[in-house]
């Protein structure tokens, strides 16, 4: 047979057979959704269900992103794991939720999946909020998902919901805390003591819509003011909204709304904002004029600095690397990933750094490196792997993914959101990178102004 290559019979052939980034014939299949053909893989040639690709991703986490329900439920019923996650924690549920696939929710949640599972880019809850899916919001709110989940910056369902613009997401969060707020104030014993709310915060439920909370400076009125959505500002000044609240550049709601020359949510905050200093006509032709020269001085202030501190990057020679450093540098890379698996960061860390002395050449090191840096919080060095790693890579998504993530943690929010709208235009469908760049500008779209305090 033509394709039994070697002798080793079509079975094993086929399943050696995989992509630039390790997909397998059966991650495409349940990725176009063709359930026959996963049929004939898995029953005919015996191809494990689980197979994770170079992303850590399984034909089932394909299968939901691109919302094929009979793929994914065949796959289901032939093992395949309805918790399998990504390498970076995205797992069908997810998926399911940010693309509202209702049958496919059901499906997993039938499963007795984790409704609160979280990834790098939060719950499924909050890809739902961020995506505006409010129906698929509906079934995970009724089926016991965190409304106050948070990720490690912070971002909310709440303020996803309004970065997604959903207006219907948003009053449904409304509803569901304020009626949790009156559940607890009747029944607080019952919140801390059975349900222990004290990991999020009992005051945070107890106060209502937790419609102030701040991610990286900017609360949900901040990006309202920006998208210049006047029913989701209303929504939300109705919910209890402080319009004078500061973003971490000193910036009020109106300010914000200024900016973009939204002149009917500047119109809205006029009357309920202090005034702002030096502007000593308060209209709202005044306050837009004010804040836009402020913004344009401050961008001339800064363009001789950002050019000192941002030079061209040099080029990257590529070094000879024998076969026998590759195998070396392979053994080590092995060895990193075991480590990482145990969350043994610093032993993954030198295992990574003794395959790149083999083969600096591989981008696949510095990217696995990267992340070890960011699990253990050292952002520098993990922005200075990914930088390596996308030099080396300059199409790899998730090249951009690792820089992004690493200046996110770095708190450089505007740059994180051009990294990972790098990698959106590379790979459209990953929903992790979607989420990653709309959960950067809600964490700091600061219009690429720099404060000079903070230089």
């Amino acid at each position: 047979m033509q394709l039994d290559e070697g002798g080793k019979g079509l079975a094993r052939t086929v399943a050696d057979v995989k992509d630039a980034n390790k997909r397998t014939a059966l991650h495409f299949a349940a990725r176009e959704g063709r359930t026959e053909v996963c049929k004939y893989l898995v029953e005919e040639l015996g191809m494990g269900v689980d197979i994770r690709d170079e992303d850590g991703e399984t034909p089932l986490i394909h299968a939901s992103r691109q919302g094929h329900s009979l793929t994914a439920k065949y796959l289901l019923e032939h093992g395949g794991d309805p918790s399998a996650s990504s390498e970076l924690g995205a797992t069908p549920l997810h998926h399911a939720a940010g693309t509202g696939n209702i049958e496919l929710l059901n499906i997993l949640l039938a499963k007795g999946v984790d409704v609160d599972s979280h990834s790098e880019s939060g719950t499924p809850l909050i890809w739902a909020a961020g995506h505006g899916q409010q129906d698929a919001l509906k079934v995970l709110l009724e089926h016991g998902a965190n409304p106050n989940a948070r990720t490690e910056d912070d971002i909310t369902p709440l303020l996803s919901s309004v970065a997604a613009g959903s207006l219907p997401c948003l009053k449904l969060l409304i509803e569901v805390n304020l009626n949790l707020a009156d559940s607890a104030a009747e029944f607080p014993e019952l919140f801390v003591g059975i349900l222990g709310l004290e990991v999020f915060g009992i005051s945070g439920v107890l106060s209502g819509a937790n419609v102030n909370i701040s991610a990286g400076g900017a609360t949900p009125l901040h990006i309202a003011a920006d998208n210049g959505n006047t029913d989701l500002i209303n929504c939300l000044l109705e919910a209890g909204a402080d319009p004078n609240a500061e973003d971490e550049d000193g910036l009020k709601p109106i300010q914000t709304a200024a900016l973009r020359s939204n002149r009917e949510a500047v119109k809205i905050f006029l009357p309920l904002t202090t005034p702002i200093q030096n502007v000593v006509d308060w209209s709202v032709d005044a306050v837009i004029d004010h804040v836009q020269c402020e913004f344009n001085r401050q961008q001339e202030n800064s363009k001789e600095e950002d050019s000192l501190q941002n030079p061209p990057p040099e080029k990257v020679h590529l070094a000879e690397v024998s076969p026998e450093a590759k195998k070396k540098a392979l053994e080590a890379k092995l060895r990193g990933d075991d480590a990482f698996k145990r969350k043994e960061y610093l032993d993954a860390i030198d295992a990574y750094t003794q395959a790149i002395d083999l083969d600096p050449n591989e981008a696949t090191l510095f990217s696995n490196r990267s992340l070890c840096w960011i699990r253990l919080g050292q952002a520098d060095r993990a922005l200075a792997d990914a930088k390596a790693c996308r030099v080396l890579r300059p199409d790899w998504h998730k090249a951009c993914y690792r820089e992004g993530s690493a200046l996110r943690l770095l708190q450089r929010f505007d740059e994180a959101a051009n990294a990972f709208y790098e990698g959106v235009k590379l790979d459209p469908e990953n929903m992790e990178l979607v989420t990653a760049f709309r959960e950067a500008v809600e964490a700091g779209r600061k219009f690429h102004a720099t404060d000079p305090q903070k230089s």
